[in-house]
This record gives C-alpha cells, structure tokens and sequence, in this order.
C-alpha cells in the first residue's frame, strides 16, 4: 500500500522544494549522521534511539527518493546495506551547518520561550 498525501505538494518556490525534502522528524539527523560517518541502518537506529526503525527505513528511503541519499547493498550474506549522500546531499551540509549554529547562537532565548517555566 502505498502512501498518498491528503493535501496536494506545493511547490511553487524554492522554500516548499527546501521543506518537502527535509520535512521529517528524523531527517536532518540522519542526514548529519551519514555525513559524520554513521553509513549502516543499526547504527543510524542506535544514534537515534527515539525513533522508531520503521519510522527511520521510510525517511531514508525518501531521502533516496529525493536524491539526497544513495543505498549501497553490498552482495553478502548476512546483508549489508549502507548510506551515503549524493551531490545533491551534501549541498545541504551548510544549510545545515548554519540552521545548528543558529539553534546555539540563539539557545538561551529559544530555551526560555520553548521549555515550561517552573
């Protein structure tokens, strides 16, 4: 069974492209964990144990679907499965970099607006 969307995709400029490939709980952590070196599903799995494998194995195959990330199945037995990013993948690494250090510049004000007050 395949997945279809309730409201149709927008795309009519570059900001809703940008947001239909990242738009994902787990996407921008499994993009920067295959870019620091985490390649193989398990490992991904245990770098981020709150989401759920299933959950994981359908983002990372949208990521493939929207050329970010390439799967490399190796012929073994047990089988071996890695990621890593394409061309494409790895222009989001600055968009990334900077959203991450933007989240740190502005942490204290964000962390007071985000978490409950006691």
């Amino acid at each position: 069974m395949t997945y279809t969307k309730k409201l149709p995709v927008s795309l009519d400029c570059g900001l809703n492209l940008f947001l239909e490939v990242i738009n994902g709980k787990w996407k921008l952590a499994l993009i920067w964990s295959i870019y620091s070196g985490i390649k193989r599903p398990g490992e991904l799995q245990r770098k981020i144990p709150k989401a759920s494998r299933r959950v994981l194995d359908t983002q990372l195959k949208q990521l493939i679907d929207h050329g970010i990330l390439s799967k490399i199945d190796f012929n073994e037995i047990p089988l071996k499965v890695e990621y890593e990013l394409t061309p494409l993948g790895e222009t989001l690494i600055p968009v990334i970099a900077l959203t991450a250090q933007w989240g740190e510049t502005h942490r204290e004000v964000l962390e007071n607006l985000i978490l409950p007050q006691e």
